[in-house]
């Protein structure tokens, strides 16, 4: 089965789906992507915050899958946006995945009560990551279309991509039409609500007419809508399951149905972006 990919606007491409890592520990997460590889997952999500950068790194070494066909992300702790502490951090992620390049490197959240509120010298930090080749692409994570305008204004570069939370709860549509508007493609966090949406009656009812689940019906959703999609699971079913989205298509009405579950902010699973001030110990 053949993932789509996506052309970002500095000419590179990304997996449509990829395999996410986030609340997986450190031990159980080289079997993890070791098991997504086999699936054929081509694309794994991680981040300095998540602690398994490491074991990310070594199921990509012994995994036998070559290297330029994996595509790598991880993300900027919350601790580390001061740019020299930013620097120390992204040379860390790639020691600790054993790589010399990344393929994408996240501000994992703007933090707009931290740092003075300035993220912007975290942004061009990790711009200078491109520069010099240690990264192909860089962008950002949970940015408020606000956060948005400002690192493009004040820098001129535009992320590549934004990774926010979506799902049909929290279709979380002024961040996606603020992100299309710099060319920016959308990543969706939380891509079913932690699991909040599988028992709703449109998304049962149109996964009972396609003869699939609803998280295949879900996460289909996602991708009929051109947004990149990657959910994470530890159970070699699910991953088959997650990964057996590309044999069937949504009708507009369904899509249109799915979107109109939207719950707005009270549909929101994680923290507010304009008001996460969170940095690890």
């Amino acid at each position: 089965m053949t993932v789509p990919s996506i052309t970002l606007h500095d000419g590179t491409t990304i997996p449509q789906l990829g395999f996410g890592v986030f609340q997986i520990e450190p031990a159980d997460t080289v079997e993890a992507v070791t098991r997504a590889l086999e699936v054929g997952y081509r694309h794994i999500d991680t981040a300095e915050m998540y602690g398994n950068e490491k074991e990310v790194g070594e199921a990509l070494r012994t995994a036998g899958v070559p290297r330029e066909q994996v595509y790598v992300t991880s993300k900027l702790n919350n601790g580390f946006h001061e740019p020299d502490a930013a620097e120390r951090a992204f040379e860390q992620t790639l020691t600790d995945l054993g790589l010399d390049r990344i393929d994408l490197f996240l501000i994992h959240w703007p933090l707009p009560t931290r740092y003075d509120g300035d993220f912007v010298s975290t942004w061009r930090t990790l711009t200078s990551f491109v520069e010099d080749g240690r990264a192909t692409s860089v962008g950002v994570s949970n940015f408020q279309p606000a956060h948005l305008q400002r690192i493009v204004d004040e820098t001129g570069v535009a992320p590549v991509i934004n990774q926010v939370e979506v799902h049909p709860y929290f279709t979380n549509e002024d961040v996606r039409t603020a992100n299309a508007s710099h060319r920016v493609a959308t990543e969706a966090w939380s891509p079913i609500a932690q699991g909040q949406v599988l028992d709703d009656q449109v998304l049962t009812e149109i996964a009972s007419a396609k003869g699939k689940s609803a998280a295949q019906v879900t996460l289909r959703w996602h991708i009929e809508r051109g947004d990149i999609v990657f959910p994470k699971s530890v159970t070699p079913s699910r991953m088959q399951e997650n990964f057996e989205i590309f044999d069937f298509s949504l009708t507009d009405d369904e899509v249109e149905r799915i979107s109109a579950l939207d719950k707005g902010e009270k549909g929101r699973t994680g923290p507010n972006p304009d008001s996460f001030d969170y940095i690890p110990d």
